[in-house]
């Protein structure tokens, strides 16, 4: 049986195979950069735990307070050298990027101080902390305003605006990475380096933030190598590798992981506390596999962008664009072709696969969303998943990929369903 007859046995038409297959033989130069980028990576993962003389006793399970816990204290040691950063908090009492987020602003910022996002709107959960919504605990509610400086209608950014938005109280500039649920395009490390270097000419003890979520091993650098303060992330995305099964991490400058951690546990504790129950394995495993897990992710999102571009759907980025993060994002046009996108997500996932997704009311989000998950991590977006507001131009967010087969069959199920429920044709 050959790899169509495969394709056709688990529900994809010979057509669709076919168109998937000419789309896959274009991109050979593309995913052999990848595959350089990867071992690249893998050697920097490699270093970091050779130089923090990571070992099997670090494995083993602590609980209650978690003194004493040598195992996270090299993990963390790993983290920062990685990031080659003062210091690291890797946590699996931080339940996922937007907590890390939280943990990050909270700690950093008093009454009276002004937050900053000089790259426009940040992610829709970001919404609550700050108090543009209103809700219970915000910053707003502490005395923490907050600016925001749009990117130019090209995408590029307003360099002119942010000088000009920075005042005496100004304390963080949150930077965020990926786009979100917004078009614009995702920051490379050499751009965030370019903001932050504009940021501290106007006012140089700003703190810097950036939240790398979904950008980490994209590229060679990250972006505490170009100035960022701190950086925040999610160990369910990139650097978990698909094996964390929770955690985040905050790495930068001292002072700053100092407060993070006061805030994470309690002042007077700090890093001290916090057992880690024995998934320190899976947390520096999960590490370990990062760069090819990230490869794979990068691999299934321009086959995506290029199978979609090519039947003259809008793309973000586009296809031949280079990636700063794994999320591809596609306007499927009306609220069915989102739908069917994601149906085909979720048909082609190892866990619950027999399940049709629905939009909800999602918490933190101010639109109905549709997700498409089968993962063995629940939310795991390292894991193949896509997800999109309904609203227009209805856009699906693709990213994750264990493994580019897997990626690569997710996508062709995407449009396997949307031939089906939208009747396109190829």
């Amino acid at each position: 049986m050959n790899v169509t007859e495969q394709y056709e046995k688990m529900g994809i038409s010979k057509e669709v195979a076919e168109y998937c297959s000419r789309v896959e033989d274009s991109l050979k130069e593309r995913f052999a950069a990848i595959d350089v980028l990867a071992e690249k990576n893998q050697l920097k993962v490699l270093k970091a735990m050779q130089d923090n003389k990571l070992q099997e006793a670090h494995f083993a399970p602590t609980t209650g307070y978690g003194y004493n816990d040598l195992g996270r204290e090299a993990l963390e040691g790993i983290y920062a050298s990685l990031f080659e950063t003062e210091d690291a908090l890797v946590r699996p009492q931080i339940t996922c990027g937007t907590h890390a987020l939280n943990i990050a602003l909270s700690a950093n910022l008093r009454p009276g101080d002004e937050l900053l996002s000089p790259v426009g709107k940040p992610y829709d959960t970001m919404d609550e902390i700050i108090g543009i919504r209103p809700s219970n605990g915000s910053l707003a509610e502490y005395g923490v305003t907050y600016r925001q400086v749009d990117m130019l209608e090209d995408g590029s950014i307003d360099f002119e605006g942010i000088r000009a938005a920075i005042s005496p109280r100004t304390k963080l500039a949150t930077i965020q990475r990926s786009k979100g649920y917004a078009s614009r395009p995702t920051l490379s490390v050499a751009q965030i380096g370019e903001i932050i270097s504009c940021i501290k000419s106007v006012k140089p003890d700003v703190i810097c933030m950036v939240d790398n979520c979904y950008g980490e091993l994209v590229e060679e650098q990250e972006p505490t190598q170009v100035g960022a303060d701190l950086c925040v992330g999610s160990l369910i995305k990139n650097l978990g590798g698909g094996l964390a099964p929770i955690g985040g991490y905050i790495v930068g400058k001292e002072k700053y992981v100092e407060n993070c951690a006061y805030r994470l546990t309690s002042p007077g504790l700090g890093k001290e506390v916090g057992a880690t129950l024995g998934i320190t394995s899976l947390l520096t495993q999960g590490l370990f596999y990062a760069p090819s897990v990230v490869a794979s992710a990068l691999k299934g999102a321009i086959f995506a962008a290029s199978l979609y571009e090519k039947l003259g759907y809008e793309v973000f980025p586009k296809a031949g664009e280079t990636r700063h993060d794994i999320i591809q994002a596609v306007n499927m046009k009306t609220p069915e072709g989102l739908c069917a996108f994601c149906h085909g997500i979720q048909a082609a996932a190892p866990v619950d696969s027999f399940v049709v997704p629905e939009p909800w009311a999602m918490p933190g989000y101010d639109s109905d969303v549709i997700m498409a998950a089968g993962t063995f991590v629940s939310g795991a977006s390292i894991e193949l998943s896509a997800d999109g507001p309904l609203r227009p131009p209805y856009t699906a967010f693709f990213q994750g990929g264990l493994n580019y087969a897997h990626a690569k069959f997710g996508i062709a199920m995407s449009l396997q369903k949307v031939v089906e429920e939208c009747h396109i044709t190829l």
